[in-house]
């Protein structure tokens, strides 16, 4: 008589750190999902991470993104992406920022249309602040949430009709969760999840029904994305999740983040391989600077200046802003625009005046060119950005502007601005890295410097330029001064004295910070994200 084979059960997925509250979260169905969008997808990420290394060498060898022979058919076929829901006609202001209770209930209190709430750049992914997010979002979305500083003040949400709408963003398709390993035993460890995979699928797995029901989604927008392939995972995956959750096939709807150089090659076939499901495009310039540095690092004649002359204004960044207008409305779809990253200025009026015209400026220039949408940061800028858009459209938004006059060639979108490196732009860059690495390693995934608030994406332009800059060899300063390592390690000694008489948020990883900052800028290789090494220090 025959064995009969029974299937293995499936393996433990195990939590690797605990904080209060977490077991309401990750309960026994919640991971059995979770495990289940790993095994599903995982083989897949790491195909699409090896094809992102190989792109690269290419590009280190001398190659130059282009738009793909393949998809041409694609890019000048006729479809249209589908119908977006009446949630998402008008996101003419949205704010963005991290997800600790506070920031969520101001945010969806704060008047603009939409709250980004992220765990990706503007969060530091302890596994406190994870938790914390997701419970955070969880208590929103069912209408609990309230707050009470340590002052004794109390934040509490607005009615549901008069909140901003929610849109979530998970981290990149590069990152993993550390705190939670799938399919370990027998002396082996578990493989560490996706962190884009943790971030959505625990927040759809609790949420999902509950914002349906509301005819809010669930929505998100997703970031770093390098070609139409990663976009076709991510159609997959919430295919997948609508299926296991039993909603309808296209109720999760997302808009992506166009920030990285290669993508903005491929807008077109990212639309199409999200046709049933996408809603927009957005103009992440800070990381699209960022991704251009990165993507074109071995090519001496396309070093930027310094990260305060690299202005939408240039031509390589008005080239990208413009193609991703004339692209989205050609489909159908909302063209958005970018962050405003200023804070408003407490104290010098002159200062504060100056620094809401550039926000204006900005606002005006994007609503001119065809955006359906902006980006600020702060509250105080939502009345600024909104007045902007109401005068320049009227309607939810400007489909019709078809821009048929934007012709964005190869050259045009890389195109290397001219400029200069200052011995302030220099160090400044040195101080953003240190200060924003100090913040992010003791917790903080956004914080304002010289009124400005910076997060992974703007401090990750200055980290890479140092190194772009130090490495090209025979750069000088504006005032002749040789740009090397001896100039770095002068601004780096000089940084703590600077900094003591400053309110520094996590003024105890300084040091830590300085250490890391020192030991990227002198590595051969440009690492990928400063975020990798650093999120190996954290708790």
């Amino acid at each position: 008589m025959s064995a009969v084979m029974k299937p293995a059960a499936p393996r433990a997925i195990e939590l690797t750190a605990a904080v209060p509250g977490q077991a309401e979260l990750l309960t026994s169905a919640a991971l059995d999902f979770l495990a289940d969008l790993h095994r599903t997808f995982e083989p897949r990420r790491q195909a699409l991470l090896d094809a992102r290394r190989r792109r690269q060498a290419e590009f280190d060898a001398g190659a130059l993104p282009d738009f793909r022979a393949d998809t041409r058919a694609i890019r000048e076929g006729d479809w249209q992406v589908a119908a977006i829901p009446a949630a998402l006609l008008d996101r003419r202001v949205e704010i963005t920022g991290p997800v600790d209770p506070k920031m969520v209930i101001n945010a969806l209190n704060s008047g603009a249309n939409c709250y980004m709430a992220d765990f990706e750049d503007s969060t530091s992914p302890t596994w406190n602040n994870l938790i914390a997010g997701q419970r955070a979002l969880r208590e929103a979305v069912i209408g609990t949430l309230d707050f009470v500083s340590e002052s004794g003040k109390r934040y509490a949400l607005k009615p549901f009709a008069e909140q901003a709408v929610l849109i979530v963003r998970p981290r990149g398709w590069h990152l993993d969760e550390k705190h939670v390993l799938v399919d370990g035993g027998q002396g082996r460890s578990g493989e560490r999840i996706s962190a884009s995979l943790f971030d959505l699928g625990l927040f759809a797995f609790h949420n999902a029904a509950a914002l349906a029901a509301k005819d809010r989604g669930p929505y998100f927008y997703l970031p770093k994305l390098q070609s139409m392939e990663e976009a076709a995972l991510w159609q997959d995956v919430l295919a997948h999740i609508e299926s296991a959750l039993r909603l309808p096939q296209g109720q999760m709807k997302v808009t992506v983040l166009i920030e990285t150089l290669p993508a903005a090659f491929e807008m077109h076939e990212i639309l199409h391989a999200l046709r049933e499901r996408i809603v927009g495009l957005n103009c992440g310039r800070w990381d699209y600077i960022f991704s251009y540095i990165k993507t074109l690092r071995a090519h001496r004649d396309r070093v930027l200046p310094e990260r305060g002359q690299v202005t939408m204004t240039q031509p390589f960044l008005k080239a990208y802003s413009e193609l991703l207008i004339k692209t989205c409305h050609r489909r159908g779809a909302h063209a958005m625009g970018g962050m405003a990253a200023q804070i408003p200025i407490s104290g010098d009026d002159a200062a504060n005046d100056a620094a809401m015209a550039r926000v204006r400026a900005d606002k005006l220039r994007e609503v001119d060119a065809g955006h359906d949408g902006t980006w600020v940061a702060h509250p105080a800028l939502i009345a600024i950005a909104r007045d902007i858009l109401d005068a320049g459209m009227p309607a939810q938004h400007q489909h019709d502007v078809g821009r048929d006059d934007v012709v964005a060639s190869r050259e045009a979108l890389i195109a290397a601005p001219l400029g200069t490196v200052s011995r302030a732009g220099f160090d400044g860059n040195v101080e953003v890295c240190v200060r924003y690495l100090a913040a992010w390693l003791s917790g903080h995934g956004c914080v304002p410097i010289h009124w400005l608030m910076e997060d992974a994406a703007t401090a990750e332009i200055a980290r890479a330029q140092l190194w772009q800059w130090l490495h090209h060899g025979e750069l000088h300063l504006d005032d002749g001064t040789p740009v090397d390592f001896l100039l770095l390690q002068r601004a780096l000694l000089n940084l703590p004295s600077k900094l003591a008489h400053e309110n520094v948020v996590g003024a105890e990883k300084v040091q830590q910070a300085i250490a890391l900052l020192d030991d990227l800028s002198h590595r051969d290789e440009l690492e990928d994200f400063l975020t990798l090494p650093a999120y190996e220090r954290l708790l």
